[in-house]
């Protein structure tokens, strides 16, 4: 017997790569929900090849009795739905920045914590940041080798971070500069076509953006408490795929080879890294796929016990919609996840 899941945002781009997981995965689903707002209840959204869904409102739907909730409607409508759904004996998997920090709040990404599912008390779940998601898969198979002591990570993060609209306004002003239209910004605060932008999020007093602070308390709280880690955030314009360059010191000299090894053999890493033209992968290369995929493997040597690496993965896969099916099946294996339906 299957399980009665509800898709949360389910017209959403994230929404609608989890619906195509689920489904990809063959997830055990006896009964599947799409929920979106008012404004797009009896949207049809795909299933499969072949089943269609009629999208239910969110305000109104009634959780008792649906094993599992995935959410990916923006933090304030989670604030609101996810603790309803949870108190109505739903487990939620967000991936919303609402619950991320809290402390009774496990955020997961199992091929480096699975086990604080372990420790959820209130039913719901936190998926983390994109970047963060794929910085870390990468990372653990390091810090189990040589203990991190230090991270700098400079991100290039696709417009499909800021949603359909984010990939609308590439769209729309890469076609006005072509033809000689005027470009005005709208979801981006300059603009994105043939630019580059280092502001995701908003500024905080320090003069990080908040994107910035989310890589850097995620990923002790995912990883280790005791990593230090300083990012700037770029919106580059590519539709879907974030980049990263990583450099990082550790607390133990470095092996090259040892290193090359723990990433072969990571779970969610793929290594690509030949030093010759194209021995990389870069985010157009990454669409469509699951891995966190590293490159440009070196020794760092302005730094004790650095090394440097490329790590690119596709933004709305591994860092959002794929994770939070992995959760989920990882709850599944640790028998976290009852059928309330039977």
């Amino acid at each position: 017997m299957g399980y009665r899941v509800a898709v949360v945002g389910a017209t959403g781009a994230v929404g609608r790569e989890i619906l195509k997981i689920l489904h990809e995965r063959e997830f055990p689903v006896d009964d599947i929900a799409a929920l979106a707002s008012g404004r797009s209840t009896g949207r049809e959204v795909s299933y499969g090849d072949k089943r269609v869904l009629k999208v239910q409102n969110l305000e109104t739907f009634d959780f008792t009795g649906w094993d599992l909730g995935l959410f990916s409607p923006g933090a304030s409508v989670s604030a609101v739905h996810a603790p309803r759904a949870a108190a109505a004996g739903c487990t939620v998997i967000d991936n919303t920045s609402q619950f991320r920090m809290e402390p009774d709040v496990p955020l997961v990404v199992p091929e480096v914590n699975a086990d604080a599912l372990k420790k959820a008390r209130r039913r719901i779940i936190a998926n983390p940041n994109c970047s963060t998601i794929q910085l870390v898969v990468a990372l653990k198979p390091l810090h189990d080798l040589f203990t991190i002591r230090r991270v700098v990570v400079s991100t290039y993060q696709a417009v499909a971070g800021a949603g359909k609209e984010g990939m609308d306004e590439l769209f729309n002003q890469a076609k006005a500069s072509f033809v000689g239209d005027p470009v005005k910004p709208e979801q981006f605060t300059k603009q994105i076509a043939f630019n580059c932008i280092p502001h995701i999020d908003r500024f905080m007093d320090d003069g990080s953006t908040k994107e910035e602070w989310k890589m850097a308390v995620e990923t002790r709280k995912i990883l280790d408490p005791d990593v230090k880690l300083f990012a700037t955030c770029v919106r580059v314009p590519v539709f879907v795929g974030h980049s990263e360059a990583v450099s990082v010191e550790f607390e133990e000299p470095v092996d090259l080879e040892r290193a090359r090894a723990a990433l072969r053999e990571a779970p969610g890493v793929v290594l690509h890294d030949q030093r010759e033209d194209g021995g990389y992968v870069t985010p157009l290369e990454c669409v469509g796929e699951d891995a966190s995929y590293v490159s440009r493997l070196r020794i760092d040597p302005t730094v004790e016990n650095g090394l440097a690496f490329w790590c690119v993965s596709d933004n709305l896969r591994k860092g959002a919609a794929l994770n939070a099916v992995q959760i989920a099946e990882a709850m599944i294996a640790l028998d976290l996840l009852p059928r309330r339906a039977a």
